[in-house]
């Protein structure tokens, strides 16, 4: 018989801190729900907005309604720019003396004609979608540092996209910017993965395909619409709450400890499919 150590508790989170950045809707809302599920004590979201239907408030209000101890708290904060970024730890280093888990989510887009593109956009996108994630990481390091053990690594979870692997969208509703951020995206993971392992903190990307949400909705509606994207789909349907929740609560949990510096794509094999979500 192999010594499997406390199975029962290989996806559990207990007593865990975590940070989400972009947690008050879409996938870091799916990601805070399960780490409350799966046991954390705490789970900080950050968004740029307190109030409003898809702000901080309203997210933070579900997530304590959930029938589980731990809680989630708000700190509104623009993880695109380093002051705010500083600001955001002096505030969790309140209350908190270690963070064990963060999911670097928080993205911006645009698409359109590649000779129009606007470049107010591109920096926007590059502040935070790479910048961002890698200011982030680096001022949390001493929380990270704190949390971390040989055998409980600290865990960087990076949210890119498959667009960082494929060249998803050109011409008229290119997003090229955006696929070259989510590119840089996956290699600053492993740079990170390298620099800090020895330090006991894991740094790992999911990559989502289409899920239903804000950011996704405009290319949906543009590449037909749900139904012609699940026909499209090896798995003939879109990624769902459960599916980034499942991927998400195994880096962080004991199960991933030994993940490092690895790209998981979440989209039904989507991008296996050449050129499909294309439109020239």
């Amino acid at each position: 018989m192999s010594d499997l150590g406390n199975f029962g508790g290989l996806f559990r989170l207990d007593g865990k801190v975590a940070v989400i950045t972009g947690g008050s809707r879409g996938l870091g809302l799916h990601t805070a729900t399960a780490f409350l599920l799966a046991g954390a004590s705490k789970v900080i979201i950050t968004a740029r907005k307190l109030e409003g239907a898809e702000g901080i408030n309203q997210a933070v209000s579900k997530l304590n309604a959930l029938p589980v101890q731990g809680r989630a708290i708000g700190i509104a904060a623009n993880v695109a720019d380093t002051a705010d970024i500083e600001r955001l730890v002096k505030e969790i280093g309140k209350t908190e003396s270690k963070v064990d888990i963060v999911v670097a989510n928080a993205g911006a887009t645009y698409g359109g004609p590649f000779d129009t593109t606007p470049d107010e956009f591109n920096k926007k996108i590059l502040d935070l979608n790479v910048r961002g994630v890698f200011n982030l990481v680096r001022l949390l390091l001493p929380l990270l540092e704190a949390a971390a053990t040989p055998t409980d690594p600290s865990r960087v979870i990076i949210v890119s996209s498959t667009a960082g692997i494929n060249v998803p969208h050109v011409g008229q509703h290119g997003t090229i910017m955006y696929s070259v951020s989510k590119a840089a995206a996956h290699h600053l993971s492993r740079n990170l993965a390298m620099e800090l392992g020895p330090r006991n903190i894991t740094v790992n990307t999911v990559a989502p395909g289409f899920f239903p949400s804000k950011l996704a909705k405009g290319l949906i509606d543009i590449l037909g619409g749900d139904e012609q994207l699940r026909d499209d789909n090896p798995r003939k349907r879109l990624g769902e709450p459960s599916d980034i929740a499942g991927v998400m609560v195994y880096l962080a949990s004991p199960a991933g400890a030994y993940v490092n510096g690895e790209d998981i794509s979440v989209d039904g094999g989507m991008r296996l499919v050449t050129g499909r979500h294309s439109k020239i």
